[in-house]
Parts: C-alpha cells; structure tokens; sequence
C-alpha cells in the first residue's frame, strides 16, 4: 500500500551511518553523510543530541553541528551531563562528567551552542535541577526528565517547574525498582508530560510499549530513535562519545558485556512499524508520533514530504521517495 505523510522529526540522535557526533572534529561532509542517510529512512528534521562530557568536548561538538547548519537540524538536544550518577540510572553517560545542575554551567554551554539548546534532559533530584527548569522554561527551552532515580515527589516538583516531556521512558534507569510507587508510574500519571519512547524491541517489551502508549494515549507519545553511529551500519564497534560500544546481529548496542544499552541502531521508518505490530494501532495512528507530535511539541514544523511502501503483513515501511 502506497503511502505519504509529513517528513518524521526526530528529537534525539547521537549520531548515524558511522558518524558520531559526540565526537570532536566531525567534518561537514560527515555530517552530511549522516544527514542523508536518515533523510533516507523519513527523517527530515532532527535535534542531534550531545550526551553528557566536558565543557570542551561539548562546545567542540556544539560548534561543528553549528558550522555545518543543514536546515535539517533545527537545535541541538543537551542529555546530561545533570543527571544520576549512579549506575543503571546513569546508562552510558560517563560518570566522571556528571555534575550538579547549574544556571551558570547552563549558559557557559548555551553560549557555545550560540543559543542552539533547544531541549534539556536532566534528572529532577540533581542538586540546582528545579531552579534550572524554571529558568530553561523562561529560556523557551523545553525540559524533559531523565537518567533518574528520582522520587514521585521529585517529579512532581519537575513538572511543577515546567518539564513537559520524559526522554526514553523506561530507560535511563535502574534494573529494579520499588513495584509501587516508582518514577515511571508518577511519569505516566502525569498529564502534563508527553513521553518518548525508544521502540526497536531491545529498548522496551512489545507489552510494555502497548501499556505505555495507551497510558500516555497517542497523541502524547513520541518515537525517537536514540540513534548512535552503529545505525544504518552491520554489526561491530562503534563509538559513543568516549565509550566504545557493540552493534551486535540482533540489532542490540551496548558497551562489551555491560548489561544496559548504549543508544541504538534504530532508524525511524523501522520504529514506526514497530509500534504498529506492538500497540495494534493503525498506521495512521502512530505515523504523527514520529512526525507532526515532536514537531508541535517543539513548536516547528514538519518538513517535506515522504511516500513510501506499506507492508502490513510483515510490517515494514520501505521509503521510496522524500520531498523537501
């Protein structure tokens, strides 16, 4: 069945075909690898997203995004470096980069940014967190939760300071938590935050990705990718900033014989599709998760348009074509 809707937007790659953009000194002609080669799986926009490091190794990454201005990238995501340092929650953040939030340490990276931090991932128990959402949201810079261990009542006081979305619900946290209560239950509760959802099938269960879009309801899930080097490559190594990690033929990443994830190798035709077979939501159910939601919830729009190639019984979208 052909098909064609508003170019997907993507509010979270660490990088793509090979190129990591957590690391200093990547080339336009790199970046434009990467930028087309997601045009190829429907992206049209995208924030890449810098994971937490050292203020040096953030502005140079910042300033080659910066300098290589494709109308694709519409702002840069900063995940960390305010978020848990303890592990599990932390994930492959490097702890010797984690620090307290800070206004301050805020504006030292938004100024080599040049302003281009769009949205901010942190974790609302870090020490400065809730005065630096109230700022950010002043800033007209969108604040997600996430990397936690917070307490329901830390989360309530986040969206009380003005965060709106939860990054990667159901990751970027410990292996066990209390059954009840817990910050993944507080964040689905929660009215006010839109949630988005790594679904690649290693990421969360298919039961679970059914539960949380019909907590959420679909118009307040949005699909990301979490999308680093490996995706679009064969299996091997790869890296994440300073981590060194494993694409592995099943499709999982992850550093050599750590057990938590590292990003993923998803591309976003293909999370599409996999919300469909998880969710048993119609196509036309879950296309504006990956499209027009995270372009509201940012406040642009959606770029081109893409036809492609539905395959219902084996659930695969094979883009053809991208109009800009």
């Amino acid at each position: 069945m052909r098909i064609e809707f508003p170019g997907f937007f993507d509010l979270q790659v660490n990088g793509f075909a090979g190129v990591d953009f957590n690391t200093p000194g990547c080339a336009p002609d790199q970046l434009r690898h990467a930028t087309d080669s997601m045009r190829a799986t429907g992206v049209t926009r995208y924030l890449p997203t810098l994971i937490t490091s050292s203020f040096e190794q953030f502005s140079s990454c910042a300033r080659a995004l910066i300098e290589f201005a494709h109308p694709a990238i519409v702002g840069i995501h900063m995940e960390g470096p305010y978020i848990s340092p303890l592990d599990g929650a932390r994930g492959a953040h490097p702890r010797e980069h984690v620090i307290e939030a800070s206004i301050e340490d805020f504006k030292r990276r938004q100024d080599a940014a040049e302003g281009r931090i769009v949205l901010v991932t942190l974790a609302p128990e870090t020490a400065g967190a809730i005065e630096l959402i109230e700022f950010l949201v002043e800033s007209n810079i969108r604040v997600a939760i996430g990397h936690t261990a917070a307490s329901p009542e830390q989360i309530r006081d986040a969206i009380k300071a003005g965060a709106t979305l939860s990054t990667h619900l159901g990751n970027g946290c410990a292996q066990l938590l209390p059954r009840h209560p817990n910050f993944i239950w507080e964040q689905l509760a929660a009215d006010e935050l839109l949630a988005s959802l790594i679904v690649d099938g290693h990421h969360l269960p298919a039961a679970t990705v059914k539960v949380m879009v019909r907590a959420k309801s679909p118009s307040r899930t949005i699909l990301v990718t979490d999308a680093i080097a490996a995706a679009g490559c064969p299996p091997g190594f790869y890296r994440i900033g300073e981590a060194q990690v494993e694409l592995t033929a099943t499709g999982r990443v992850s550093a050599p014989a750590a057990p938590n994830l590292a990003g993923s190798a998803l591309a976003m035709n293909a999370a599409v599709a996999n919300t469909v077979r998880f969710t048993g939501l119609s196509l036309s159910e879950v296309l504006p998760m990956a499209s027009t939601i995270p372009a509201q919830y940012m406040g642009i729009e959606t770029a081109g348009l893409v036809s492609a190639e539905w395959d219902p019984d084996n659930y695969q979208l094979r883009i053809d074509k991208v109009l800009i």
